[in-house]
C-alpha cells in the first residue's frame, strides 16, 4: 500500500487550485453543443433564486404591513393580506417550476455530455497501440466507462447547478440583507470569515486523497475482472486465500484512501449547520438589543428603525445565505472527486494514437496485358499500391513474401528481446517456429503485424519495408489465428464473418468447412445462427478454436500467422483440422507456432529459437540429421519450458 501523505497542511485557497484549471476547462468544453440550453438553465436559477429572496423578504412586509396592524384593529379585515399571500404564492409557484425545469434541463445536458465523451474514449480506444492494453489492465481502462464518468455525471448534473444557485442566491441575499441592516450585514460577514477559516481547515485534509480513491478504485477493479476471467485457474491451484489476501490489499488501500477523502467532507455539513444555528441565534439577540434601545438601523434606503419584521426577515434572509455558502463548500469534494475522475479520463483521451507513416495501400487491381492497374471493383487480385516522390506510381502485386534482415526488438529501449533475426519465407511457404516460452516467437509475428516497430533492421513485404505500407492495410493482408480466442456477443455466422465483414454466407460456411467446423456447428440448437454469449462460454474450448480459423480462412489472406492454433483441439481433431489448414495454407504463406512438434513437420523451414535468437533452422529431416536441440526436442530428450 502507498504511504500516507505528510506533506503541509493545505489551505482553502490551495485545496481550490488543486482543481485543474486546464481540466475543467476542457471539461465545459464539452457543454459547448449546449449553449442554449445553459442560458436557461442561467435564467431559470436567477428565479429560482429571485423567488426564495422575495419569500424571505415577504416575512418583514406580512409582520409590519398586515399582521402588526390587523393586531390593533377592533374589526380586522383580511382582505389584503389574502391579496398578497395569493402573490407570494404566484411568485412560489413560479420559483418551483423554473427549479423543476432546469433540473430537468441539466440531466439532458449532464447525459449529453457523458455520452460524447464516452464516444471519444472509445474511438480514441481503438487508435491506441497494442502497447497500452499491454500495460493496463481491463478493469482499470473500464473503471474510466463507469467510475469515473459517473463522477462527472454527478457534478454536472448536482454540483454545477447547485454551486451557480448558490451564488446567485448569496448575490441576491445579501443586498437583501443590506436593504434590512447595514450593521447586521457586516456581523454576518464577519461570522463568515471566521467560518471559511474552518471551512478551509477540513477541506484541506480530504482533497487530495480524492485523487488517490479514483486510483485505488481502478485497481480494485482491475483485479476483480482479472479474478473473474481466471476464476477456473484460481480454483484449479486452490489459490482462493492468497487471491483474497491480494483483494483484501488492494480493498484496504481503497478503504484508507475514500476514508480519508470522506471523512472530514461528510462532517463539513453538520458543521456548517452548527455554525448557521449559532449565528441564527447571535443575529436574533443582537437585532432585539438594537430593537430594544432603538439603535438607529443604517439601509441602503438611509436610517430606519429597527422593527420585529426587519428582524423575522433578516434571520430568515441569514439562513438563506448561509446556506447557500455551506451547499457550495460540500460540494467542492465532489468537484475535486469528479476533477480526478476527468483527469484520468482526459489522460486516456492523451495517450498518443498509434503512428502510422506508411503511404502504401492496398487496392483492387486486374491486369491490362503485362501491367497491372488499380480497379474499382473487387477482382480477386490485390496489388500494393506505391507512390514515389517524383509523383509516379507503382502497383506491386499482393503475394505474400516476407522477409527479415538483422531484426532487433525490445519492448523497452534498454532490453532486447530478439536479436539478429533474419528470415526469408516465400509465398506458398509454411515456417514454424519452435522454442521455449519467452524465446520470441510471437514477438517475430507481432513485428510482422506491425504492433510493434523494431529497433533496428528491416522487415519486407513483398519487396516494400513494412514502414512504408498503412497498418490498416498491412494487416488486412494478413490472417491471424491466436492461441487465445475472443468470441463476440453474436451469432456464430456473424463471429465467422469478422474475418471479412462483406462476406457471404455461403464464403463464411466454405470457410467453416475448410476449418473443419460445419459438424458441429450445424448440431448446436439454432446451427449457424445460434448467438454465442459470454466469449462462446458454451463452447469446447477447442470449438471456439475452430470458429477462430473459420473466421481467418473468410478473410482470404494472402500470409497466415497461426499462433498455437491446434494448441486446444485434441490429437484427432487436429488431425482433421490440419487437413484443412493445408488446404487453407496452399499457395499462402504460413508463420506458425506450435508447442506441438507434430504440426509442424511438413512445414518448409523451422527455425528453432532460443532466447531471441535462431540457434537452428531447416527442414524436419535436416534437423533431426543435425541431432541437435530440434532431434532432442522431437525425441523427448529434453521438453520445452
Amino acid at each position: 500500500m502507498p504511504p500516507r501523505p505528510n506533506g503541509p497542511r493545505l489551505s482553502m485557497k490551495e485545496s481550490l487550485q488543486q482543481l485543474d484549471k486546464k481540466t475543467l476547462k476542457r471539461l465545459l468544453s464539452y457543454m459547448k453543443p449546449y449553449r442554449f440550453q445553459l442560458i436557461l438553465v442561467f435564467i431559470c436559477i436567477a428565479i429560482s433564486a429571485f423567488a426564495s429572496v422575495m419569500s424571505s423578504l415577504f416575512l418583514q412586509r406580512l409582520i409590519d404591513d398586515y399582521i402588526a396592524p390587523l393586531l390593533l384593529e377592533a374589526a380586522p379585515v383580511f382582505t389584503g393580506l389574502f391579496f398578497a399571500l395569493c402573490q407570494m404564492a404566484v411568485i412560489y409557484i413560479i420559483g418551483a417550476f423554473a427549479t423543476l425545469f432546469y433540473n430537468r434541463i441539466m440531466a439532458v445536458i449532464s447525459q449529453g455530455t457523458l455520452k460524447t465523451i464516452r464516444d471519444d474514449m472509445f474511438a480514441h480506444m481503438q487508435t491506441l497501440p497494442l502497447k497500452y492494453f499491454d500495460t493496463h489492465t481491463h478493469g482499470d481502462v473500464m473503471s474510466h466507462y463507469t467510475n469515473d464518468t459517473d463522477t462527472l455525471r454527478q457534478m454536472i448534473s448536482q454540483s454545477i447547478p447547485q454551486t451557480i444557485s448558490s451564488l446567485f442566491s448569496v448575490v441576491a441575499v445579501f443586498f437583501s440583507m443590506l436593504s434590512l441592516s447595514v450593521w447586521l450585514t457586516i456581523f454576518v460577514v464577519v461570522f463568515l470569515l471566521l467560518m471559511f477559516k474552518v471551512i478551509g481547515k477540513v477541506t484541506a485534509k480530504s482533497g487530495r486523497y480524492f485523487v488517490r480513491q479514483q486510483q485505488s478504485l481502478g485497481n480494485v477493479n482491475g483485479y476483480v475482472e482479472e479474478m473473474i476471467n481466471g476464476q477456473k485457474v484460481v480454483k484449479v491451484f486452490c489459490h482462493e486465500d492468497k487471491t483474497k489476501q491480494a483483494f483484501d490489499e488492494r480493498n484496504e488501500d481503497l478503504f484508507e484512501n475514500a476514508a480519508e477523502a470522506n471523512k472530514f467532507a461528510n462532517i463539513l455539513g453538520p458543521i456548517m449547520n452548527a455554525l448557521g444555528y449559532a449565528l441564527y441565534v447571535l443575529i436574533a439577540v443582537l437585532g432585539g438589543l438594537m430593537a430594544l434601545f432603538s439603535t438607529p438601523n443604517l439601509t441602503l434606503t438611509g436610517m430606519d428603525v429597527m422593527t420585529l419584521g426587519a428582524i423575522a426577515s433578516f434571520l430568515q434572509l441569514s439562513r438563506s445565505f448561509v446556506q447557500p455558502i455551506s451547499q457550495v463548500t460540500q460540494q467542492i469534494s465532489s468537484i475535486i472527486m469528479a476533477m480526478a475522475g476527468a483527469s484520468r479520463i482526459f489522460a486516456l483521451l492523451d495517450e498518443e494514437s498509434e503512428q502510422d507513416a506508411g503511404y502504401v495501400t492496398l487496392v483492387n487491381a486486374e491486369r491490362r496485358g503485362d501491367t497491372l492497374v488499380e480497379s474499382e471493383k473487387r477482382t480477386g487480385l490485390w496489388a500494393w499500391k506505391h507512390p514515389h516522390g517524383d509523383g509516379t506510381v507503382t502497383y506491386t502485386e499482393l503475394q505474400g513474401r516476407v522477409e527479415l534482415h538483422d531484426v532487433d526488438f525490445g519492448y523497452v529501449p534498454d532490453k532486447i528481446v530478439l536479436h539478429d533475426i533474419s528470415l526469408y519465407a516465400k509465398p506458398g511457404q509454411k515456417i514454424a517456429f519452435v522454442g521455449a516460452t519467452g524465446a520470441g516467437k510471437t514477438t517475430i509475428t507481432n513485428l510482422i503485424n506491425r504492433f510493434y516497430d523494431i529497433a533496428d533492421g528491416k522487415i519486407r513485404y513483398d519487396g516494400i519495408n513494412i514502414n512504408k505500407i498503412k497498418k490498416p492495410d498491412l494487416r488486412r493482408s494478413l490472417g491471424v489465428v491466436l492461441q487465445d480466442v475472443n468470441l463476440f456477443t453474436g451469432t456464430v455466422m456473424e463471429n465467422i464473418r469478422y474475418g471479412k465483414l462483406d462476406a457471404t454466407d455461403e464464403e463464411c460456411i466454405a470457410a467453416a468447412k475448410l476449418a473443419n467446423a460445419d459438424g458441429f456447428i450445424r448440431m448446436l440448437p439454432d446451427g449457424y445462427n445460434t448467438v454465442l454469449s459470454g466469449d462462446g462460454s458454451g463452447l469446447s474450448q477447442g470449438q471456439r478454436q475452430l470458429i477462430s480459423i473459420a473466421r481467418a480462412a473468410v478473410a482470404d489472406p494472402p500470409v497466415m500467422i497461426l499462433d498455437e492454433a491446434t494448441s486446444s483441439i485434441d490429437t484427432r481433431t487436429e488431425a482433421i483440422v490440419q487437413r484443412g489448414m493445408d488446404a487453407l495454407m496452399h499457395g499462402r504463406t504460413v508463420f506458425v507456432i506450435a508447442h506441438r512438434l507434430s504440426t509442424v513437420k511438413n512445414s518448409n523451414v523451422i527455425m528453432v529459437l532460443d532466447h531471441g535468437r535462431i540457434i537452428e533452422r531447416g527442414t524436419h529431416q535436416d534437423l533431426i540429421a543435425q541431432k541437435g536441440v530440434y532431434y532432442r526436442l522431437y525425441t523427448g530428450a529434453f521438453e520445452l519450458e
